[in-house]
């Protein structure tokens, strides 16, 4: 039996719904409220001690962490195959998985949260939002929060996240032409699944032309992307209209500064 503790519109959860889509399993989702910080029940916390989401649950043992429930996946239903077979190649793959990790997983919630949670944390009473900065769980993230609350897209930590984007985007136009049409070749695998939320966020968000334009194979793969069964099952469709309303909404705020601020680092 899976069991996956999820929440729709986290990217992390995201890319593992996608992997189980794309293996034809079934299980049950039990949705954790991040907005409502249920992420750190007690109960919870016995599962998942980071107080993140997703957590999978399989015939009783907790999986953490998204890029390794994805590899747990493939590993344990392994057809079809989302790795590559040689070692080679798995590096290859696991290369896509540390842009993730190490810079677009930041990268994506500091973009977000200077476009739309930063618009929903100045409605709350200055106690709430005080509250919700302390139930961050991570000083470094809260640091982040924090400037990225009050300095929107000019906080360092969102050039930080564009800059991480940029390094991604640039290496994978140059994968693609070697390569494509997916990163590693004529089938997609779990390469391009990892990036698949973090690039759909900016494009929901109105942003991503900031990255693309200019750059066609990123185009054409993304284009693939959005006409995949799995992506569009494990993710376009399980996002509300009303989330998808207040990113059309409130990306194209900050996409002026994010274009300067991407021109800038393509200058320098």
């Amino acid at each position: 039996m899976l069991i996956l503790y999820d929440f729709g519109n986290s990217v992390c959860c995201q890319k593992v719904r996608i992997t189980l889509v794309e293996k034809s399993l079934t299980w049950e989702a039990r949705r954790v409220d991040l907005f409502k910080t249920e992420q750190y029940d007690p109960d919870y916390l016995k599962l998942n001690p980071k107080g993140v989401v997703p957590t999978l649950v399989h015939d009783g043992t907790p999986v953490i962490e998204s890029t390794l429930i994805c590899e747990y996946l493939d590993e344990t239903f392994p057809d079809p195959p989302l790795m590559p077979s040689t070692p080679a190649e798995r590096a290859r793959m696991r290369l896509w998985s540390k842009f993730v990790d190490e810079g677009l997983f930041d990268g994506a919630t500091e973009l977000s949260f200077s476009a739309m949670f930063r618009e929903r944390m100045r409605s709350m009473s200055p106690e709430l939002r005080e509250k919700r900065f302390r139930n961050v769980g991570d000083p470094r993230r809260t640091d982040r929060f924090k400037s990225t609350y009050e300095h929107g897209v000019h906080s360092p930590f969102v050039l930080h996240a564009i800059a991480a984007y940029e390094r991604a985007f640039r290496l994978m136009e140059q994968t693609l032409a070697e390569r494509g049409p997916w990163l590693l070749g004529k089938q997609p695998t779990l390469a391009d699944i990892n990036l698949m939320p973090f690039v759909a966020r900016l494009a929901y968000l109105g942003l991503l032309g900031a990255w693309t334009d200019g750059r066609p194979r990123i185009n054409a793969w993304w284009a693939m992307v959005q006409q995949w069964p799995s992506f569009r099952r494990g993710l376009h469709d399980l996002i509300s209209e009303a989330e998808f309303a207040e990113m059309r909404t409130h990306g194209p705020k900050i996409r002026t500064d994010v274009e300067r601020l991407v021109a800038g680092l393509r200058a320098s």
